[in-house]
This record gives structure tokens, C-alpha cells and sequence, in this order.
């Protein structure tokens, strides 16, 4: 099974690794027709999202890619188009929440950006999990997970529902979408240390997966 990654091959080396170690096939691309021609789309991580897409003045966003987030969000739209599993992972979830109408807090507050900002590293926190999510059926109510971002999720967009949240700071940490196979993160199981952790990144990628061969 191929997947796609929206994104630039140097910057998604991390997710293409992600996607082997389940036996699938990855397929990074620029292009719409190469995502059309695959089961799946994973959103991955990188800068910020480019604040007039959501109705705003920059307010501290900052490494932004004007060109990259244009396709991003089209490639988000084919996809909900013809109802293809979406993978959103730290930016790629918030492009989810772009692209169906949502908002960003574009700079977390200094304490909570202490919590969440990659800094040398990748920080660890706990998060709690809804009981009647996907994410819950995975790993239970409490995780230890990793961060790297200094942005969040503020308005959700239509259709979706945050099912994690930080412990400490109720950042939102995972969503879902209510009908369809469109799920994110704002963690990074593509590189999360199981050993700090106890959280095993594969599951959501499996997880994932599942939705693919079933829209296959």
C-alpha cells in the first residue's frame, strides 16, 4: 500500500522511515496527482502555517512556507474529497484545522511554551485521553508523549474534536474527525522515544493503516 507525504523529501526523511517500518510504501510529492494515485495522506511536521490562511495578522509565527502550505491544504481538500485517510502530524494537524475552518494560538504562553517547545530535544509531558477515542483504544487515558512545536490548535475546525489534551496546560494533543478518516496529532510518533516514554509511536501509524486498507 502506498501512502502520500505533502511534503519536500529532505524534511520528511523521519516520516518515510515512519511509513517503511509498517511494510508500506512511502511516497513523498509536491503533487496532486501523485496523491490521488495513492490509499492515504500524511500532513508531517515543519514550520508555522502562514496566518492569513486563517484570518490573521502574524502574531509570532515565523519559518513559514507560503508555497508548501498552499499545497498542503489543496492536497487536504483532495483528499476529503475522495474521503481518503488523512494523517496529520504536529503541523499537518493543524493544517487539518486550517483547512476545515479552524484558528491557531500562533505563540503558546511562556510557560506552556517551556512545556512544548523543542529545545535541544524533543519535551516530554503527560497528556489525558477521551475514553471513547481512537487514541484511548491505542494506549488508555494517560500518556507520556513528546512535543516540538510553539503553536496550537484554538478554534477547532468543522467537524472535528479534540480527544487529547496536556495534563498540565489542556493544549490539544490529538483530534478526530467525526465522519471521516481523518485523524491527527500534535505529538510526534515518527520519533518518539519509547524508553522516556512507554509509548510505542508505531501504534498510530497502524492505526492508520487500518483506515487505509479499509478505504482500499
Amino acid at each position: 500500500m502506498q501512502i502520500a507525504i505533502l511534503g519536500r523529501k529532505a524534511d520528511t526523511i523521519n516520516y518515510s522511515r515512519y511509513v517503511r517500518s509498517i511494510g508500506c510504501t512511502p511516497l513523498v510529492t509536491l503533487r496532486m496527482g501523485d496523491v490521488a494515485c495513492c490509499s492515504a495522506l500524511i500532513l508531517p511536521g515543519g514550520g508555522d502555517i502562514t496566518p492569513a490562511f486563517f484570518g490573521e495578522k502574524n502574531h509570532g509565527s515565523r519559518n513559514i512556507d507560503t508555497e508548501l502550505d498552499i499545497l498542503q491544504l489543496q492536497a487536504l481538500e483532495l483528499a476529503i474529497r475522495r474521503q481518503m485517510p488523512i494523517l496529520g502530524i504536529c503541523k499537518g494537524m493543524q493544517v487539518i484545522n486550517i483547512g476545515l475552518g479552524g484558528t491557531l494560538i500562533q505563540d503558546l504562553k511562556p510557560k506552556e511554551i517551556a512545556r512544548h517547545s523543542y529545545d535541544q530535544g524533543d519535551k516530554y509531558h503527560s497528556s489525558l485521553v477521551l475514553k471513547d477515542s481512537w487514541l484511548h483504544g491505542l494506549y488508555g487515558e494517560k500518556m507520556t508523549v513528546n512535543s516540538a512545536h510553539h503553536q496550537a490548535i484554538d478554534k477547532l475546525g468543522n467537524g472535528l474534536r479534540a480527544v487529547q489534551f496536556s495534563a498540565e496546560d489542556n493544549c490539544i494533543e490529538a483530534i478526530a474527525h467525526q465522519s471521516l478518516p481523518i485523524i491527527g496529532v500534535q505529538w510526534h510518533p515518527e520519533r518518539i522515544d519509547e524508553k522516556r516514554s512507554g509509548i510505542n509511536g508505531q501504534k498510530v501509524l497502524v492505526y492508520f493503516s487500518s483506515l487505509a486498507f479499509a478505504f482500499v
